[in-house]
């Protein structure tokens, strides 16, 4: 585990590596129609990397990942839960960050009542669960997340962030492209700690 602090506060370019916009996305505020909370914890992918959905060209799943950045990838993730994520780069590049975990903030009667369940760490700790407590369905693939009912809104201040291998994948399984909110409580796994 590295820890590091983000950036100074300034506007997410979408259109940047998809390992900087994960980065920059710590802390940011996201909510769709008026439900969301602070992104905590992020995974990036890129074409260039083999576990990545872009990773062997454009296909009707993935089409979404090769179009213009600041929009929306939305795919199902082993038959049952969809998963969001944000596209970057250029239009054709197919580079993406998959939104792993949000602090819940507003809206958590409606994500407890989406979810089936009460505690509020659990609403948004995992792609899944961030999905089905936001409302969002294949229905919402390619939508401009700089547009109504998406509202994303910059960190106003540093935040401390942790970084680690990502989950669930069979390939480059080592890549520390997996980003949380040092500290946090509502990230999906802890992050590995530091070896000293």
């Amino acid at each position: 585990m590295v820890r590091m602090k983000n950036a100074k506060p300034m506007p997410i370019d979408f259109s940047a590596p998809s390992n900087e916009v994960a980065q920059r996305l710590i802390g940011a505020i996201v909510t769709f129609d008026g439900v969301g909370g602070r992104i905590v914890e992020t995974e990036a992918y890129d074409r260039e990397d083999p576990a990545s959905h872009s990773f062997s060209g454009p296909t009707p799943r993935n089409a979404s990942m090769f179009g213009p950045p600041a929009h929306a990838y939305v795919y199902r993730s082993y038959g049952i839960h969809w998963c969001l994520n944000f596209v970057c780069r250029e239009a054709g590049h197919g580079a993406g960050v998959l939104i792993r975990a949000i602090e819940p903030l507003v809206g958590l009667d409606l994500m407890r009542e989406r979810r089936g369940l009460e505690p509020v760490k659990l609403l948004c700790s995992g792609p899944g669960r961030v999905a089905q407590a936001l409302g969002i369905t294949q229905q919402h693939n390619g939508m401009s997340l700089l547009e109504a009912p998406f509202d994303i809104e910059a960190p106003e201040q540093a935040f401390e962030i942790v970084t680690g291998p990502r989950i669930g994948i069979s390939k480059a399984m080592d890549v520390p492209w997996r980003f949380g909110l040092a500290g946090s409580k509502f990230v999906s796994k802890p992050f590995p700690k530091a070896s000293t």
